[in-house]
């Protein structure tokens, strides 16, 4: 959970390449990439994919696209959840410096737990257990060393000593 997982599609993405799209926690692609699940073709299954692929675009989707190994375009993997964001081709770089200014902006702590929270709340019913959970995330998070130096630079509108950037 230490690291944010990026990556920009320029090209096609077929079988494990969307699998490691799926994985990611923030993708962009330019509007010329292509995807496919094309594991079927070749008579297999792309079952070591399998879940990170479901929890990003479905059961559904993912249903139609391991099925039929159809190609689909930019849009489409917006669509769906595989992608964040499409650009276009010469837009790309500056989207990727765009979201990577704005991760190293922030606490990496903060990020890492933030992960870890989406991990842990995904799927729970909203309930009691739940709702003490992340009582106790924001508690722990708030009384770091990261978190007080961020809370204490906001007050003082000024960059705080843990940011990255």
């Amino acid at each position: 959970f230490r690291r944010v997982l990026f990556r920009s599609v320029q090209g096609d993405a077929y079988g494990g390449g969307v699998g490691l799209i799926a994985c990611c926690d923030i993708a962009v692609a330019s509007e010329s990439a292509r995807f496919s699940l094309s594991e079927v073709k070749l008579g297999l299954i792309p079952a070591v994919i399998s879940p990170y692929v479901i929890a990003a675009i479905g059961e559904r989707q993912a249903g139609r696209y391991m099925l039929s190994a159809e190609r689909f375009d930019a849009a489409e993997a917006w669509r769906v959840g595989l992608i964040h964001e499409v650009t276009a081709p010469d837009a790309l770089d500056a989207a990727v410096n765009g979201i990577v200014e704005s991760l190293l902006a922030n606490g990496p702590r903060a990020m890492a737990e933030a992960k870890a929270l989406i991990r842990a709340v995904a799927g729970r019913p909203i309930e009691a257990s739940l709702n003490a959970d992340t009582a106790a995330r924001i508690a722990r998070i708030r009384a770091s060393v990261e978190g007080r130096e961020v809370v204490a630079a906001f007050r003082r509108e000024r960059q705080p000593a843990s940011s990255q950037g």
